[in-house]
């Protein structure tokens, strides 16, 4: 049976957060499990807000999604409008297993407002083969932004 982690937390607009998760020898591996998010002020503001996990630290934070891009392992977004509509996407690589480090940013594109995030990992002991292409995949993607 796998262990989950859950992380969650507050960004501002056009930000990121690390969430650490190496270990000294690298055999602890983790896959996306749930990815939600939700305004810091539900239903006061008409807001947009994308958040991406990444498996690498980006040099900018945007709302563009590319799901070619091969360190985005997840994307949620969060839409209402001041009619008290509202709609939440949320799209989770669940294939893709790391042993490093993710970064999650937060881009609102109709309010400076930020939001909230809610992460859960699942967490799996990976064999000697599996952690050395988990590593090499997290050494390819340096610098692939």
């Amino acid at each position: 049976m796998s262990k989950i982690k859950s992380f969650r937390g507050k960004l501002a607009d056009g930000t990121q957060e690390r969430i650490s998760l190496q270990t000294n020898n690298g055999l602890t591996g983790y896959r996306i499990k749930k990815l939600h998010i939700i305004p810091a002020e539900p239903g006061k503001y008409t807001q947009e807000i994308t958040v991406q996990v990444f498996s690498t630290e980006r040099s900018s934070v945007g709302a563009t999604v590319d799901f070619s891009d091969q360190t985005l392992l997840g994307v949620a977004i969060y839409a209402q409008s001041a009619d008290s509509y509202n709609s939440f996407t949320s799209v989770v690589f669940d294939s893709n297993v790391f042993n490093q480090d993710i970064y999650v940013t937060l881009q609102d594109t109709q309010n400076n407002d930020g939001g909230n995030y809610y992460i859960e990992l699942e967490q799996m002991k990976l064999d000697l083969n599996e952690q050395t292409v988990a590593t090499l995949k997290d050494i390819r993607n340096v610098g692939a932004e």
